[in-house]
């Protein structure tokens, strides 16, 4: 293969992640010619709705799919924690690379964490994940839904719109805008979306050549956890509909996996912790799952 092309959304963020997945396959393969192939998906297009509402965050994908079904692109490159948990068509993620920040930032102008804010504060983020476990931890705050790319969500913070933002430190890291972390919300207190800051390389199924290519960015270790937790979210049939969170970390032979439900609207929140094989990741999400719906994960999926 002597020429790749990378289907990947318009915004900054993409841009930036299509253009490191570019630059190390460059490095990986002499002579390879790498372009991007930019595009507009409807899930940026739409910013006046939260994501739940207008079909989840598989809108980031479709696009970039069709471009590779009709030739125009070889491989898309995706925020793995954007990226349903069954792919929708002929489509595999050959490559997952070593996972950024995993958790959230606390961004704020005057504040420094969640416990500085005073009562009744104003708090953005779109993230019903992020909605619970904030009204699990303060319940007096106002949290507020908040749409746009990173800058844009920065500037209406900066505008007085919101006391303080929950961001992805792997976004702002990667757009060198890590100023902006006031705090981390980090495990065990606070858990990431499944799969956050790990950035995945989808293709066409038995697109062999491209597989060959683009297999030598996969990292072993990111992919056994977060295959953990993207199996723990499929049991609980999790989407942004549904506040569900997970982090995952392998210690030598040892995997384990927190597994969060949660209410958007109560702040109510079940977690459990498991530890497994390194070898099944699967059977810990699996095994995860099944015990968050025996402490009444259920009735919060279902509400």
């Amino acid at each position: 293969m002597d020429k790749l092309r990378i289907a990947t959304r318009k915004s900054a963020l993409a841009l930036w992640q299509a253009e490191h997945v570019a630059a190390r396959l460059r490095a990986a393969h002499a002579g390879l010619v790498v372009e991007l192939v930019p595009m507009t998906t409807r899930g940026d297009k739409i910013l006046d709705r939260p994501l739940a509402d207008i079909g989840g965050k598989g809108l980031f994908l479709k696009e970039l799919e069709v471009a590779m079904l009709e030739g125009e692109a070889d491989i898309a490159v995706h925020s793995l924690k954007d990226v349903p948990m069954d792919l929708d068509g002929p489509f595999e993620l050959p490559a997952i690379l070593e996972r950024g920040d995993p958790f959230d930032a606390f961004v704020s102008e005057k504040h420094s964490d969640l416990d500085a804010l005073p009562r009744g504060a104003r708090v953005g983020t779109s993230s019903l994940r992020r909605q619970a476990q904030l009204r699990a931890r303060r319940s007096d705050l106002q949290v507020l839904d908040l749409r746009g790319n990173v800058n844009t969500r920065i500037a209406r913070m900066q505008a007085g719109d919101y006391d303080a933002i929950i961001l992805a430190c792997a976004g702002l890291e990667r757009l060198g805008l890590s100023r902006f972390i006031r705090h981390r919300l980090d495990a065990p207190s606070w858990l990431p979306a499944v799969a956050q800051g790990a950035i995945a390389i989808e293709c066409r199924i038995g697109d062999a050549a491209t597989i060959d290519c683009v297999r030598v960015l996969d990292h072993a270790v990111t992919r056994t956890c977060v295959e953990a937790e993207r199996a723990m979210n499929r049991q609980l049939h999790g989407s942004c509909h549904v506040p569900v969170a997970a982090y995952a970390t392998l210690d030598g032979g040892i995997l384990s996996l927190e597994g969060l439900v949660g209410s958007a609207d109560t702040g109510e929140c079940v977690r459990i912790g498991e530890v497994g094989r390194a070898n099944d990741p699967e059977g810990l999400g699996r095994l995860v799952a099944a015990e968050l719906r025996l402490k009444g994960a259920d009735r919060l999926l279902s509400s």
